[in-house]
């Protein structure tokens, strides 16, 4: 083993945020293994001391302004 984390999974609808609730966009996982889940809002407060401390990060909150991609060209 070479110490190094497994690729994360995609967050889901089911992820939610550690503080509020919210859905989950961001996942901080620590050196020792641990995860915390963060909605966007509560990411934002808190991934860069998560980052200072050798957390990984996995921010997908990016997807929040995506347009959906049900909708064909010409409705979009």
């Amino acid at each position: 083993m070479t110490g190094a984390l497994a690729p994360a999974k995609p967050l889901t609808a089911l992820d939610r945020c550690d503080r509020c609730g919210a859905q989950a966009y961001i996942r901080a996982t620590l050196q020792v293994g641990a995860e915390l889940l963060f909605c966007a809002h509560h990411g934002r407060r808190h991934v860069a001391a998560l980052r200072d401390k050798g957390a990984e990060i996995q921010d997908e909150s990016a997807r929040l302004s995506e347009t959906p991609s049900t909708a064909s060209a010409d409705e979009r």
